[in-house]
């Protein structure tokens, strides 16, 4: 049998982790079989376990890539010049325009990393990646005058994770649920802690004013 080139390959693992998403999120990680995943891939047994060998390292390949994928999107963030406007666009990506089964998927691996170890290891080092970015892009964004927040960046990273999982369970759970309703109230609540400083342009070439001991006092 001729080898397969690499893009082939490539293309076929990512086929089989596309399949394992909507497999796991339909039937969830336990009532779910390789041969079902197989059969929404398209590939042999054999084909699936030459990239993986059990659930858990399918579990881990589809994590790595939305690893690699967020990795992606928060340099982006970091590099944006409107800290909030693209803050926003990233959550109306994540809470609308991704499929819910995305969202069931999430709350599945979480649920399995409660008692599989393997799970957890991969579950619990994303999660912690993901916390640990977002702090470096408030350390940033402080560091380059975008934000003066009255929290530290760890605590604001710690807040805007709850967020983010409180509305990703609420749309696994909830397919009535309205993400685009509540997402500018959101937005208007992280503006608050994140205390945005408008630039020389916004406020007509003229400095930013800054309250005075006495007036945060008052």
């Amino acid at each position: 049998m001729p080898k397969l080139k690499p893009a082939t390959q490539q293309a076929r693992r990512e086929r089989i982790l596309d399949a394992a998403e909507i497999c796991f999120a339909r039937a969830g990680f336990h009532r779910c079989t390789m041969q079902d995943i197989c059969k929404e891939a398209g590939v042999s047994p054999g084909a699936l376990y030459v990239y993986f060998a059990s659930k858990e390292e399918l579990i881990a390949g589809i994590v790595e890539r939305d690893r690699a994928k967020l990795a992606s999107e928060l340099a982006e963030l970091s590099n944006a010049p409107d800290l909030m406007s693209a803050l926003s666009k990233l959550g109306e990506h994540y809470t609308v325009e991704e499929p819910r089964h995305k969202r069931v998927l999430g709350l599945e691996i979480g649920s399995e990393a409660t008692r599989n170890p393997a799970v957890n290891a991969t579950f619990s080092s994303v999660d912690a990646f993901c916390r640990r970015s977002f702090e470096q892009v408030f350390e940033r964004a402080i560091h380059d005058g975008k934000i003066r927040p009255g929290d530290d960046p760890h605590t604001l990273s710690e807040v805007l994770s709850l967020i983010g999982d409180g509305l990703f369970w609420r749309r696994a759970v909830d397919p009535a649920f309205d993400a685009q309703k509540v997402l500018p109230v959101l937005v208007r609540m992280v503006s608050a802690l994140l205390n945005p400083v408008a630039s020389e342009t916004e406020t007509g070439d003229r400095p930013v004013r800054t309250k005075s001991k006495a007036e945060v006092a008052r």
